[in-house]
């Protein structure tokens, strides 16, 4: 998890210094690639020997969607984008980031502790529900206020 956190702040620290490429469609890319790799996760998790695959409950299912979708809000709230000189639009930096990024790492460690009571399968399942809605929220959001930034530069060239 330490290494996932300092590959965040690397990266958002690089990301202000370049601007946005190709119209901002890979901010996009994680949420291709996370419903892949999700797909084949649980799909493994339905093929575990000895162990049957129970799925979550909807109620748990919904809760996992809606704090997925308020985790992902926070972020996005905490992500702007704005036009520099040369014309470009640029990652907006953000010097609350970082705390929210560990407060909400804290959240997801508080629940995942406090959670350990259910089947490992369902609880894997929900966590990477919350995991994609809460990277959904933030990317596809992230890409709507980049692109709202982007056709406010064009219509004032």
């Amino acid at each position: 998890m330490a290494v996932v956190i300092i590959l965040v702040f690397w990266l958002r620290s690089r990301r202000s210094d370049r601007p946005i490429r190709n119209k901002g469609f890979n901010m996009l890319i994680p949420v291709v690639i996370l419903l892949v790799v999700f797909g084949f996760s649980i799909s493994s998790l339905m093929h575990i020997p000895n162990q049957p695959f129970h799925a979550p409950a909807l109620w748990e299912d919904l809760c996992a969607v809606v704090l997925g979708a308020v985790l992902g809000s926070i972020m996005l709230y905490h992500t702007g984008y704005e036009k520099r000189e040369d014309g470009e639009v640029y990652g907006k930096p953000n010097k609350n980031f970082k705390y929210v990024l560990i407060a909400i790492i804290v959240i997801r460690v508080v629940l995942s502790q406090y959670l350990k009571s259910l089947n490992y399968t369902e609880f894997t399942t929900l966590t990477m529900v919350m995991a994609y809605v809460y990277i959904c929220v933030w990317r596809i959001g992230s890409f709507v206020k980049y692109r709202k930034e982007l056709a406010k530069n064009l219509s004032q060239v």
